[in-house]
């Protein structure tokens, strides 16, 4: 599809920073550019066979146990990588160490991904942080991932239709189950935003799947039509059901 001005814009303003300000790679500290070729090349991508509704991996290619024993609330949920190696070090630099221009450039893998699932969607919206959390860090690294995107479909991108309820606990070193737990009735949504829209939510992160699905029940409730997730990249658990992500 034809690139908009205002992405374009977008991109043209974050050049111009690394032309006045050189970054390093985030993931492997090359200087001059905020996310390498090899980089990008080497971070390996969710491969099929996975189930068509979470997008977990699943061997027999068809929805998995879990979707099919308790359908989740989005329509469907992918991951353009597996959340190792030189991914996991930028997104680590974008969310903890204000690599604000890491969102631009990480994004551009998920644009592409996108576009091979040529879904039909309304707005844009990236999973809200806590008010501590916001003011702890300043920003939100999902919003960073997504503005370029909506700016790239040229779609509208809303920071308003999902907020927190309450403040949750770190996800980190949860199983699946404290997860869900941990997220069940953390968000809320604006039906003046929502009603009759086909809504997408980004992540940095996925993992249990539980924080995308927690967001699209809070906007079907509000109205919402339907609701797709999409995150940079997705964390697999392990034998015991604990996922990390530090």
């Amino acid at each position: 599809m034809p690139v908009n001005l205002a992405y374009r814009a977008y991109r043209f303003f974050w050049e111009v920073m690394d032309w006045l300000y050189p970054p390093n790679c985030g993931g492997c500290d090359t200087f001059g550019v905020r996310w390498c070729n090899d980089c990008a090349q080497n971070t390996p991508g969710i491969m099929p066979p996975i189930c068509p509704v979470c997008g977990d991996q699943n061997p027999s290619g068809g929805c998995c146990l879990k979707c099919q024993s308790s359908p989740p609330y989005f329509t469907s949920l992918r991951s353009s990588t597996v959340f190792s190696g030189s991914i996991r070090e930028a997104i680590h630099k974008l969310k903890y160490q204000h690599e604000l221009g890491l969102g631009e450039a990480l994004a551009r893998s998920m644009i592409v991904n996108l576009e091979k699932l040529n879904w039909s969607l309304d707005i844009v919206t990236s999973v809200p942080l806590g008010l501590v959390r916001l003011k702890e860090r300043g920003y939100n690294q999902a919003t960073l991932l997504a503005r370029p995107i909506a700016l790239f479909f040229d779609m509208p991108f809303s920071s308003q239709v999902l907020s927190r309820t309450r403040e949750t606990r770190s996800q980190v070193g949860l199983t699946v189950l404290e997860r869900q737990d941990n997220m069940n009735g953390a968000f809320q949504a604006r039906s003046d935003i929502a009603q009759g829209k086909t809504i997408l939510v980004i992540d940095d992160v996925a993992t249990s799947g539980a924080t995308l699905n927690a967001c699209a029940k809070a906007l079907l409730e509000a109205g919402a039509t339907r609701v797709y997730g999409f995150s940079l990249a997705r964390a697999i658990s392990s034998s015991d059901g604990v996922i990390d992500i530090t």
